[in-house]
């Protein structure tokens, strides 16, 4: 317990930090106008796409760092890191030429408004620049996670926050004799924060004297542990796209329902992070600590770490339902003023509906992405994400909006119901125990 909270509360203020920028650019943004804040929500739908995908490759890495770390071997674990740097700068790339030549085709996916479009347009145009440097640290610093340093990616996460809060608010209100930029400011900022993470993830690796990113791993060819990641690293990729891309339809099917519905919904959203902030910290910590157990192959120490983990993160989940109902007042007054009236009324119901979802998520996360992905079983968090959200979650609300023709309201209240329709199998799974496998090789 104590090493769990060791590693889940630096994880917890990464994820606060991270909810933080989020925050501040909604609030700036909220002094801009709502279009804006739609504009920006709608295009970081397509960023979180490519997120996803890092989220995926860092599981890959984090599982088999992990493994690779328990068992001591330091060499492969670096071997794993430069594989996987590479791999990262290959996807970042791809999304960087769609984003920067294609901005309008991207924005019209997610909403038909004119002015949304332009402005999400030029949002997209400017925060393409931010993929590389946001792939290499994702990947740096889960890598360093995973073997139990977790100051510097707190430190980084901390420097980032200021140094993105700083440039947003320059560019926003043109501070310091510089240009008013709106929304594209709040993009600039993102690309100089993430430039900063990158260069705190080099001084760090220079001077490190455990693991190190190192210009040779990064382009040494090794078969075994290519597929050993693919094996890992692709299911846990297609799952997450594949969650990303029914939120991304969530998103669009209420965009084209109605602005209002998208500014409440963005949000909503930020809102909900916050009260998950602790739940998803130790969800994150139990795949470095089931990882770590099997690459010992400490078999029953990893299943009963599992049990504990699950327990946790339930408990604590439903201490963040508290606390995001605690401030669901101050947040409705707070945007009483910037947001339309019937905005307004979407938001204080949708807040309170993003509250069961959460626990769900909490649960679901900790399961499929902590205890299963640890024991290098990816493949079945890929299987039922996609026939549940696909197949029943996303056809479901598009059927409430447009088939059925539900009020605004029933239609949100369809879409948070995803993470409880795929709960029984994940269970079933998980009480089978087939997911506790040592994955690592000896290469000596």
């Amino acid at each position: 317990l104590k090493y769990a909270s060791t590693l889940a509360f630096p994880i917890m203020l990464q994820n606060l930090i991270g909810t933080l920028v989020n925050i501040a650019d909604t609030v700036m943004l909220g002094y801009v106008s709502q279009t804006a804040m739609s504009a920006s929500s709608l295009a970081n739908q397509y960023t979180f796409i490519l997120f996803c995908l890092y989220y995926g490759m860092a599981t890959g890495t984090s599982v088999l760092c992990a493994q690779y770390w328990g068992k001591g071997d330091k060499k492969t674990v670096e071997t794993i890191l430069g594989l996987a740097e590479r791999i990262s700068l290959i996807i970042s790339l791809l999304f960087f030429v769609i984003s920067f030549t294609m901005p309008t085709a991207i924005m019209k996916i997610f909403t038909n408004s004119p002015d949304t479009i332009a402005a999400g347009s030029e949002y997209l145009k400017v925060i393409s620049f931010s993929f590389v440097f946001m792939g290499f640290s994702q990947i740096f610093m889960s890598a360093l996670r995973s073997i139990g340093k977790i100051m510097l990616p707190s430190v980084t996460y901390i420097v980032s926050l200021c140094v993105n809060v700083l440039c947003n608010a320059s560019f926003i209100f043109g501070l310091f004799g510089l240009p008013k930029l709106g929304v594209t400011g709040v993009a600039l900022g993102t690309v100089i924060a993430r430039i900063s993470e990158v260069l705190i993830c080099l001084i760090y690796s220079l001077r490190s004297s455990d693991v190190r990113f190192r210009i040779k791993y990064f382009f040494t060819k090794s078969d075994i542990l290519f597929q050993d990641f693919i094996k890992i690293a692709t299911p846990a990729v297609i799952n997450d796209v594949v969650w990303s891309f029914a939120n991304s339809a969530f998103a669009a099917i209420l965009g084209h329902i109605s602005d209002d519905m998208v500014a409440a919904n963005a949000v909503a959203v930020m809102v909900v992070n916050i009260g998950a902030i602790a739940c998803r910290g130790f969800a994150n910590a139990t795949t470095i600590i089931v990882s770590q157990e099997l690459g010992k192959d400490r078999i029953d120490t990893a299943r009963e770490y599992g049990k504990r983990m699950l327990r946790i993160t339930f408990i604590v989940s439903l201490i963040g339902c508290v606390v995001i109902l605690a401030i669901r007042p101050m947040i409705l007054d707070f945007y009483r003023d910037k947001l339309t009236e019937t905005a307004i009324y979407y938001l204080g119901i949708f807040i309170i509906m993003t509250t069961w979802r959460f626990v769900g998520e909490g649960i679901n996360t900790c399961l499929i992405c902590g205890c299963f992905r640890g024991g290098g079983d990816a493949r079945f968090g890929m299987i039922v994400d996609t026939i549940f959200m696909w197949l029943v979650a996303v056809p479901l609300t598009f059927l409430a909006a447009y088939v059925f023709k539900l009020p605004p309201v029933w239609v949100y209240f369809v879409m948070t119901l995803d993470e409880f329709e795929k709960m029984p199998v994940v269970f079933i799974h998980y009480f089978r125990n087939k997911w506790l496998t040592n994955i690592t090789r000896d290469f000596e």
